[in-house]
């Protein structure tokens, strides 16, 4: 499995597990179809929507080793 971390691109992301969109956008990355932010880290993101980056790749990470569980 690999580990998420907030340098990482949200297209990067994308690319290890497509369902981990839904919870990019509930930390207020709507905009996963633009361009710039498939090369914007998930700390520009979040920064960008006044979120926490770090809280973001702990969800991720989670999500990931629960699915991986599974």
């Amino acid at each position: 499995m690999a580990t998420i971390n907030k340098q990482m691109s949200i297209g990067e992301v994308l690319d290890i597990d497509r369902t981990t969109a839904p919870i990019m956008m509930e930390y207020g990355m709507h905009c996963m179809g633009c361009p710039f932010s498939m090369m914007e880290t998930l700390e520009m993101g979040c920064a960008a929507h006044g979120t926490d980056a770090d809280e973001l790749v702990n969800r991720l990470n989670e999500y990931l080793a629960n699915k991986e569980d599974q």
